[in-house]
């Protein structure tokens, strides 16, 4: 799904999530919140919020590029001093090494209906679990599939909420004819 990650979906719905929860959490849990909230769009509509890739880490799943955009914006990645992070400090911060508190309200046009849905169904999911828990929860059928370091396959995240193989193939091959276009 790499050539599909949208930028400002995946911002604004960090933003939200940020917002759910009172304005700052840790990234550990925007990440399964961000997880759980793909799975089940992808599931229920057929696409990702934020078009995502997930890597089977230690501690779950972790979505590849907002990954590598909350490392810039902590200042832990050679892309740190970019121009392109500049905006994105402008919109949350690190409190410390883990927690990130938001600035700004997320720009709701960039969410759809079903993506707030699902974002609302992830948070109601995540928000009271500490770490240990939220490890654990996501380490499921698809994280357990996947070698260590590794993309999570399309397939094995559906496969994991019960999708039947013939919607698992289906969806799997949309994605790559839409990625195929771009």
């Amino acid at each position: 799904m790499s050539k599909l990650f949208k930028y400002e979906k995946a911002v604004n719905s960090l933003l939200y999530a940020l917002q759910k929860l009172g304005g700052k959490t840790d990234m550990h849990k925007l990440c399964k919140i961000l997880y759980f909230a793909d799975q089940r769009h992808l599931s229920k509509y057929g696409r990702s919020i934020t078009g995502d890739s997930y890597i089977a880490m230690q501690f779950g799943p972790v979505p590849s590029y907002v990954d590598d955009i909350l490392k810039a914006l902590r200042g832990d990645s050679f892309f740190s001093s970019s121009n392109e992070i500049e905006p994105l400090k402008k919109c949350m911060v690190f409190e410390n090494r883990f927690i990130i508190r938001c600035l700004k309200n997320p720009d709701m046009d960039e969410l759809s209906v079903s993506d707030i849905e699902c974002l609302d169904y992830a948070i109601e999911i995540c928000k009271n679990k500490n770490f240990a828990e939220l490890t654990e929860y996501s380490h499921g059928l698809a994280w357990n599939n996947t070698q260590k370091d590794r993309t999570i396959s399309v397939k094995d995240i559906l496969r994991e909420v019960g999708d039947d193989e013939s919607y698992v193939d289906y969806i799997a091959d949309n994605l790559k004819l839409q990625s195929s276009f771009l």
